[in-house]
C-alpha cells in the first residue's frame, strides 16, 4: 500500500489546491484558521481508511500508520474496525468474491464509506459546536502528525502524536470562532478518505472502491492498475517522484493562499486567500 507520508501529503495537497481553485474561480475564500483546519483535517483523513489494519495489538506492533497513532488505544480500535469490516465482508460478499482472512482494504476503502464518514463529520462539526470541532481536530491532527512526521513519531511513539494533537486542539480552541459553522470539516474528511482510496488504486493490490456495485459479478471487485505500471509502496516512483511532487503542491498551495500573494497576483480587489 502507499506509505503513510504520501497519503497524508496527498490529502493536504488536494485541500490546498482545491482551496486555491475555489478562491480564484468562484471567489470562495477561507480565513487563516479555516484553511489550517481544513488542511490538517484532510491530511489526517487521508490516513484514516487504514484504521482497518490492526497488526499485533497486544504487543503494540505492526498495523498501519494510523493504527499506531495513539498507541495501544488506537491499535485496539483498529482491531475492532478490522473485525467488523471482515464480518461485513462475509455477510455481503458474492459467490465470485475471493476468500479472505482479514478486514483490511474492505469497507473503509470504498466511496460509500467516504461519503458516510464525511457527512457524519460535517453534521457533528456543524451541530456539536466548537467542542465537537476540537475533538475532531485532535483525532485528525494525530493522524496527520503520524503521517507527515513519520520518522519522529516512530522514534518517540504515541507520546509525540498525542502531545502535538493536544497543543493544536488547545490553540484552535482559542482561535476558532464560536459562531461559525465548521461543516466544511465534513468535506475535508470525505475528500481525505477519497484521495486515500485513489492512492491505493494506483498500487497492484487496489481496493474495492465501487462497492456494492457488482463488477464481473463481484461486489468487492478490487480496482487497481496493471502490474506493469502499478506503484510499488516505498519504491523509487513514490519516494522520488510522487512524494516530492505532492510536497511542492503543498508548499505552493500554502503560499498561494496568503493574502499578500493573492493581492500581488490579482490586485487589492482579487481573491482574499487566507484572510485574517
Amino acid at each position: 500500500m502507499v506509505m503513510g507520508p504520501t497519503h497524508a501529503m496527498s490529502g493536504a495537497a488536494l485541500w490546498l489546491a482545491g482551496s486555491a481553485v475555489a478562491s480564484a474561480a468562484f471567489g470562495i475564500d477561507q480565513t487563516a484558521s479555516e484553511l489550517a483546519v481544513g488542511t490538517i483535517a484532510a491530511a489526517g483523513a487521508a490516513l484514516y481508511p487504514d484504521i482497518d489494519c490492526a497488526g499485533r495489538v497486544t504487543e503494540n506492533k505492526g498495523g498501519s500508520t494510523v493504527a499506531r497513532s495513539f498507541g495501544v488505544v488506537s491499535l485496539l480500535f483498529a482491531e475492532i474496525v478490522e473485525r467488523l469490516c471482515y464480518w461485513f465482508y462475509l455477510i455481503t460478499k458474492s459467490k465470485k468474491d475471493k476468500k479472505r482472512n482479514n478486514g483490511h482494504r474492505l469497507f473503509t476503502h470504498t466511496i460509500v464509506h467516504a461519503a458516510i464518514v464525511g457527512t457524519g463529520t460535517g453534521f457533528l462539526a456543524a451541530w456539536g459546536g466548537k467542542f465537537a470541532v476540537i475533538a475532531i481536530l485532535f483525532l485528525l491532527t494525530g493522524l496527520a502528525v503520524r503521517g507527515l512526521m513519520n520518522s519522529i513519531a516512530e522514534k518517540y511513539g504515541w507520546i509525540v502524536t498525542t502531545g502535538i494533537s493536544l497543543a493544536v486542539a488547545y490553540g484552535m480552541y482559542h482561535l476558532l470562532d464560536e459562531n461559525r459553522s465548521y461543516w466544511i470539516l465534513g468535506l475535508a474528511m470525505g475528500i481525505g478518505c477519497f484521495i486515500h482510496i485513489l492512492g491505493d488504486v494506483i498500487t497492484k493490490m487496489g481496493c474495492p472502491m465501487f462497492f456494492p456495485l457488482p463488477i464481473q459479478k463481484k461486489r468487492w471487485r478490487e480496482i487497481g492498475l496493471p502490474d506493469s505500471i502499478a506503484l510499488r509502496a516505498g519504491g523509487k516512483a513514490e519516494n522520488k517522484i510522487l512524494l516530492p511532487a505532492l510536497t511542492v503542491i503543498v508548499v505552493l498551495g500554502m503560499f498561494y493562499n496568503l493574502p499578500e500573494v493573492q493581492a500581488l497576483l490579482f490586485g487589492p480587489e482579487g481573491g482574499q486567500g487566507a484572510s485574517n
